[in-house]
């Protein structure tokens, strides 16, 4: 019998039993309807690798990853080209995932796999505000007449949610139609206030990672420049440590756009931020 060690497929400092977990991470490898460039389907895989580069202590949030109980439940498998099925297959899982009485953060995949997972946590937490980080505004009705889409996933949600129960940072990108939306709502925001009115709410907390300069973030579907550092986007997140988030996605890395895998290590340290908050 051999001895190892062996590398861990899952990600790092996560526990070993689903019973014991607070968190679950759920990986989500679908890009069934990237508007540009596909292979964000790959991510989920990668990220988990990457995360054994990271340090398990956080000197940004005081805290280590072994104080975090979450369980990787590895990726879901998905019917290639049946857009309709692997959503269903998302809200089902995640469905379980809340009935347990746990959080949930799925990596993506591409932005569309927000929809079900929303729809899933809205079914315990009805006063649910989403805070959504993205390049793009992700508002259209339709994308090439696809009312699923990646480019349409807020315009969703906001159908569930209310328009007024959204805001949106770091968007750089859009329709005048999405753009006409946003400004009836005002769910762009700029600064840390824009967020105080969700503070006794429960936030479904959803990155898109372009939302990240291409400097530094080349590896995504559709890089948009003049994003935000990485630096930027952490302070975003350590305001947000103070909001009761019940469920959160980082989605939209294409890992093999960068070749130096410096987006895959940017991503995983934003998955590791994520979960010092969640």
């Amino acid at each position: 019998m051999i001895s190892g060690p062996f590398l861990s497929k899952n990600w790092m400092a996560s526990v070993e039993d689903y019973a014991d977990a607070q968190i679950v991470m759920l990986g989500l490898p679908f890009d069934g309807t990237c508007s540009y460039r596909p292979g964000s389907r790959f991510a989920p895989e990668r990220l988990r690798l990457a995360s054994w580069g990271l340090e398990e202590f956080s000197p940004d949030f005081c805290k280590d990853m072994n104080d975090v109980r979450f369980f990787d439940a590895g990726e879901l498998e998905f019917p290639l080209g049946n857009t309709q099925a692997s959503l269903d297959l998302i809200e089902k899982n995640v469905n379980e995932i809340y009935s347990d009485g746990k959080k949930f953060l799925g990596i993506g995949g591409e932005h569309l796999v927000t929809l079900p997972a929303f729809r899933a946590c809205k079914n315990f937490f009805k006063d649910l505000c989403v805070v959504h980080f993205d390049a793009h505004t992700d508002l259209r009705e339709d994308y090439l007449g696809e009312k699923n889409s990646h480019a349409s996933v807020i315009r969703r949600i906001g159908e569930i949610a209310g328009f007024e129960n959204i805001k949106q940072i770091g968007i750089r990108s859009g329709t005048k139609e999405e753009f006409d939306l946003m400004n009836e709502y005002s769910t762009l925001i700029h600064s840390f206030d824009g967020l105080d009115g969700f503070r006794d709410k429960k936030i479904f907390l959803t990155i898109d990672i372009d939302v990240l300069d291409p400097s530094i973030m080349p590896g995504t579907g559709t890089p948009e420049a003049g994003g935000l550092t990485y630096a930027q986007l952490r302070e975003w997140l350590k305001y947000l440590a103070n909001f009761d988030i019940v469920g959160a996605d980082v989605v939209e890395l294409a890992p093999d756009y960068d070749k130096s895998e410096v987006s895959t290590a940017v991503a995983a340290k934003v998955v590791r931020d994520v979960l010092m908050i969640l």
